[in-house]
């Protein structure tokens, strides 16, 4: 029997219905009843009791695949024991101090022997600081001022950075080949946006254009290689080359935000791509499931924070408690951990991909590694490649069916269409995944 939108919402609430009345009481207390609103899930937000491996558990007490994983932060799932005992063996001892600690050198050092192009790294409290640092450390370097980011790339909620991530097509956000810079919130600036030059993802001839007319002033290009939280799109590896080659000419400081890219592979999907840019942004997994960002880079570009030309400083930087979980997270995170998690990746992309073209079904499953992108297409066969064709290709209604439908059935992923894995799901969890997408399709496209 086909499913509506109406019937899913009524049945998501049954299901949920105790974080329901938990998110009325909190608007007494907190706007919009919780403090970070991407958690809102349809009408309402899920509150989870406890996690546990690959699963969290609501105050229902019902069990949930948890595909969301703190949008990608817990690669390795919930309370995994390496990440346990290193927060365990620093809680007797004191884990606030004025003072640097050993598991702040210890977590540093992992991420230079990783990733290829960092030299130096340095830890702040979240992603978001990290962006907005690397942006201060790319003016401060080049003396320059704009930034160059692409439209649909989520780079944290600051004003530097809340621009065109998701800009509202009714706005007049400009041409496909010429975006303009919108900001993503009222509060922000004119000046904020004005030094904001947005790019489109996979048009190099768009792209040059825009950085050569305004090179002399822009400091750096901020990336996403595989754009997440804008909304799931790859980037194709000719048009990074290129993007890299026309940076280095025209003196544009390149940062790859990897804040949930180094999950992709060991060194990050900059060693995918085999880019080397100036500065990465790093944060989530590298916390352990704890609040960290970081920015690492070249000792060229780093000088300025050498010699304090560029001053960064906060008061739980190199925080001992996220040092040591993300440290245990990156040892664990070893080479074969990236394949069994970009293995199942595959399968699921494969199998979901090739059943969906054999019934003619508009639906797509996309990306490059373990969180991947998945939409309701308008029209069969339609594909995304830019921000803007999820303006214009995806099918809302199915979206927000799918998402709803999938909670209310035992899995968990983020509602704006992405999906992430963990380490400790198994092969009957990614079977289980695949054959209820597979249901729930088949209900929405119902003829019944």
């Amino acid at each position: 029997m086909k499913i509506n939108y109406e019937q899913t919402i009524e049945n998501f609430s049954e299901e949920f219905h105790l974080s329901k009345k938990e998110t009325e009481k909190g608007k007494d207390y907190i706007p919009g009843g919780f403090s970070r609103r991407t958690f809102a899930y349809g009408p309402h937000a899920i509150f989870v009791d406890k996690g546990d491996a690959q699963y969290i558990y609501t105050i229902e007490g019902k069990r949930l695949l948890d595909l969301n994983n703190n949008f990608s932060t817990n690669v390795l799932g919930h309370n995994h024991p390496l990440v346990m005992e290193a927060i365990q063996k620093i809680i007797p001892n004191g884990f606030s101090f004025g003072n640097p600690t050993d598991y702040e050198l210890d977590l540093a050092k992992q991420i230079c022997e990783r990733v290829n192009s960092i030299d130096q790294v340095k830890f702040f409290c979240s992603a978001s600081e990290a962006c907005l640092s690397s942006i201060r450390i790319a003016r401060g370097y080049t003396g320059k001022k704009k930034i160059a980011k692409f439209e649909g790339g989520y780079h944290g909620f600051t004003d530097d950075l809340a621009v065109s991530a998701h800009p509202n097509p009714s706005a007049f956000p400009g041409p496909d080949f010429n975006p303009k810079a919108m900001p993503d919130s009222d509060g922000i600036p004119s000046y904020k946006t004005d030094n904001v030059v947005v790019l489109v993802q996979n048009d190099f001839a768009a792209c040059e254009k825009i950085l050569r007319n305004n090179a002399d002033e822009i400091a750096c290009l901020i990336m996403e290689l595989q754009s997440c939280a804008g909304g799931i799109v790859e980037l194709e590896k000719e048009f990074v080359r290129k993007i890299r080659a026309l940076t280095e000419e025209l003196g544009i400081l390149l940062i790859v935000d990897e804040t949930i890219t180094l999950r992709a592979a060991y060194g990050g999907l900059q060693s995918v791509y085999q880019v080397k840019p100036d500065m990465t942004v790093l944060g989530k997994m590298i916390g352990g499931g704890l609040p960290i960002g970081a920015v690492g880079g070249s000792r060229k570009v780093f000088r300025v924070l050498e010699d304090n030309q560029v001053m960064l400083s906060g008061t739980h930087h190199g925080h001992p408690l996220a040092c040591a979980a993300g440290s245990a997270c990156l040892k664990a995170m070893d080479a074969d951990a990236y394949v069994r998690l970009n293995t199942m990746a595959k399968k699921i992309k494969t199998e979901l991909n090739s059943w969906a073209q054999e019934f003619k079904y508009p639906f797509i499953v996309f990306g490059l590694f373990s969180v991947f992108g998945y939409a309701f297409t308008k029209e069969f066969g339609q594909a995304i490649t830019t921000h803007r064709d999820y303006w214009n290709k995806i099918d809302e209604d199915s979206m927000n069916i799918y998402a709803l439908e999938m909670a209310t059935r035992g899995y968990f992923p983020v509602h704006r269409g992405q999906v992430g894995l963990t380490l400790p799901m198994t092969d009957e969890d990614v079977d289980g995944y695949i054959e209820t997408t597979k249901d729930i399709i088949r209900l929405i496209y119902s003829e019944d």
